[in-house]
């Protein structure tokens, strides 16, 4: 799946909670690939929600999201944009329905998955907001920062950030070579 995404969103430990009304809260970094087809520089991202009704916990989940389209690409860059709303998401294929090409995957601008103790499995996000985090992207890159200009490709890739593209990077060489057999 990685080797026909745009971008990809990685929100490392976002929070869960519910007790009546609920919410989530999660911050990471999405990255889209440039015209050479590699990974390029991180932008800062927040995913926000809420919800209502019977439900009691907690939890903490890694979330993956890859953007299969330029249109999510678009959304991704954008200000602000509500998921299932604003930019379809469905939740990823798991197992050997990874590779298959669903209707699923064809429709869906952004695929998610989320990791909760060490298992893979779809995710459902729709309604939660994702925004950039111009207080992060402050950090990163040393002055204020738009997620455009970032995921555009024409900003450097900061020392630390390396290590998330070249992981990236990595993973989609490996998805370009053929199985052994």
């Amino acid at each position: 799946m990685l080797e026909k995404a745009q971008c990809i969103v990685v929100i490392p430990e976002m929070k869960k909670a519910a007790l009546v009304i609920g919410g989530q809260y999660g911050r990471g970094f999405a990255s889209c690939k440039k015209s050479g087809g590699a990974w390029g520089s991180p932008a800062a991202v927040k995913l926000e929600g809420g919800s209502f009704g019977l439900q009691l916990g907690g939890q903490s989940t890694d979330v993956i999201m890859l953007v299969m389209n330029k249109r999510g690409m678009d959304k991704l860059a954008s200000d602000k944009f509500t998921l299932g709303a604003d930019a379809a998401v469905a939740a990823g294929p798991v197992g050997r329905d990874a590779r298959a090409d669903t209707d699923v995957m064809m429709h869906a601008e952004i695929l998610a998955w989320s990791r909760s103790r060490g298992v893979f499995a779809g995710i459902s996000l729709q309604g939660a907001t994702m925004r950039p985090d111009k207080e992060e992207n402050q950090k990163l890159y040393g002055k204020a920062m738009n997620n455009k200009e970032i995921l555009d490709g024409g900003v450097a890739t900061p020392e630390a950030a390396r290590i998330l593209t070249s992981a990236l990077n990595r993973s989609s060489e490996q998805a370009d070579r053929p199985a052994k057999k």
